[in-house]
């Protein structure tokens, strides 16, 4: 799966007729809207509930002329800043830009901007773009259209407009905390993820962007999805800052039966850390966007999964019933933690999704890729429903995403650590975990319980030491797979028969 900055667009949509004023460069510098049209609350809820009842139709394609350049010709076309919309209207908190087509991006994106209750798109000029004299002389004709957005606002200095949220390719979207830099991506929604018959790819086909009153911090941004499987309105209440802060409302239309469906999809990039250092020849101690799974179930339990890279496919399920919350967490946040001047990811943000109302009974899927390199993206959790949706069926899903550093979300001390080595003792395996310090934690770590289990093997009892660069317990443990070549394990630290730790959950492969 690749990253972000290369993902096609996989799936094909419906054209739009929102696409009827293209070509024409607008008298005026800078984007530049047409007519508008009333719009609803209910607006695009409609269109898709209309869409999803007829035939999906594939959306025209730009000239593959256009595909067909390299990442380098691609790198040479960007847009002008100046030319952004609302750029020198002081009384708007938001400026959007946009993004050329080409290279992975062959679907046009309609866009539009609601003011006053009215609907007005976004005409295409190729004279927003600046480009270098390398950009190759390629056709220009209607079919062009933009392939995504980007929107910023005055989020540390006055006058100065920084980017938070970027929208572009299939459904894919990714947003940043103040400070942070991009990492992880979320997506409308995943369809047949890690299947043999291969995954769909719904893309987002149309945006509606609501111009914000003076002084306003939460922009909406309205979505229309469409594939072969389903169409999909959704709602984006986007407040940044440090975290920034995106409620969603998702109202999904199904046309078949769809088993495996991705509910609030995130994915993310884990090459190796000290689970698995020792497979890869590299100056930096560890590479990944993020380091772990966490889960808080429906019970009230926090679990705790880090990452891995295995030498094949695999996928777990985390069975739960109305689950209180999930994300890709990015718990390594020092510089020492990857030495990085460049690639900085001590600095990406973790993901946590939390449901505003009850999910019901399914699990949370954890689809871990071999990768070799961390340009690829490998990591994919999401909320599969039991039974799936029905064709002919409306599906309502609202869910909060926090972007940002990773914040105490749930009980119990956190895991800031898990290292796994060779223990030179007859074939074992050591694992070492660190846990946070904290006030529960008694002087003696005698009085702790430790709690190992494993599916295979032979696991040693533990030892418990204290860690006097992080002040918390360190658990210590050595393991004998025999013939076995994947043992699940679970550990936890308990407290006079109460839980002093969240759930230590992982899954070793020969």
């Amino acid at each position: 799966m690749l990253r972000r900055e290369f993902v096609a667009s996989l799936a094909a949509l419906v054209a739009s007729d929102a696409f009827a004023q293209t070509a024409q460069a607008p008298a005026e510098p800078g984007l530049q809207v047409g007519a508008g049209t009333p719009f609803t609350p209910d607006f695009v809820t409609q269109r898709a509930r209309a869409l999803s009842q007829s035939a999906y139709e594939a959306p025209r394609r730009i000239p593959e002329a256009w595909t067909n350049i390299s990442y380098d010709d691609y790198q040479a076309i960007w847009f002008d800043g100046r030319n952004a919309l609302w750029q020198g209207d002081a009384a708007t908190p938001l400026r959007m830009d946009v993004f050329a087509p080409g290279l992975y991006f062959p679907t046009p994106i309609a866009i539009s901007v609601v003011d006053d209750g009215m609907a007005m798109p976004l005409r295409f000029d190729m004279g927003v773009f600046d480009k270098t004299d390398k950009f190759p002389d390629l056709p220009i004709d209607d079919s062009l259209g933009y392939s995504g957005l980007r929107l910023r606002a005055e989020l540390e200095r006055a006058g100065i407009y920084q980017e938070f949220t970027v929208f572009q390719g299939a459904s894919y979207f990714r947003a940043i905390g103040t400070g942070d830099i991009y990492g992880a991506s979320a997506r409308g929604l995943a369809v047949d993820t890690a299947s043999p018959a291969g995954e769909e790819f719904p893309e987002f086909r149309e945006f509606w962007l609501e111009k914000p009153a003076p002084g306003e911090d939460t922009f909406v941004l309205h979505a229309l999805l469409d594939s072969p499987s389903c169409t999909g309105a959704y709602r984006f209440a986007i407040t940044p800052g440090a975290p920034l802060i995106m409620d969603v409302d998702a109202h999904v239309f199904a046309r078949r039966d769809i088993d495996n469906i991705g509910i609030a999809p995130l994915t993310s990039m884990f090459q190796y850390d000290q689970t698995n250092r020792h497979r890869f020849t590299d100056f930096r101690p560890a590479v990944h966007d993020s380091d772990g799974l966490q889960i808080i179930n429906g019970a009230g339990e926090t679990i705790w999964r880090p990452l891995a890279n295995p030498k094949e496919l695999q996928i777990s399920a985390f069975l739960d019933n109305n689950p209180k919350g999930f994300g890709l967490m990015q718990r390594a946040r020092n510089y020492s933690d990857f030495a990085d001047l460049e690639a900085l990811y001590h600095r990406r943000p973790g993901v946590w999704i939390e449901p505003k109302e009850g999910w019901g009974r399914g699990s949370v899927a954890l689809i871990e890729i071999p990768t070799p390199s961390e340009i690829f993206d490998n990591i994919v959790c999401y909320w599969r429903p039991s039974g799936g949706v029905a064709r002919g069926s409306e599906n309502r899903f609202s869910y909060r995403l926090t972007w940002g550093e990773a914040p105490g979300y749930g009980r119990g001390l956190t895991v800031l650590n898990t290292m796994i080595g060779s223990a030179f003792d007859n074939n074992g395996m050591i694992v070492l975990i660190d846990f946070e310090a904290g006030p529960d934690v008694p002087d003696d770590l005698n009085e702790i319980d430790i709690i190992t289990q494993s599916s295979a093997g032979e696991v040693s009892g533990g030892v418990l030491q204290r860690n006097p660069e992080t002040g918390g317990p360190r658990l210590a443990f050595k393991f004998y797979p025999g013939d076995a070549t994947l043992i699940e394990f679970r550990a936890q630290l308990q407290l006079a028969d109460a839980p002093l730790s969240e759930v230590w959950l992982y899954r070793w492969t020969a």
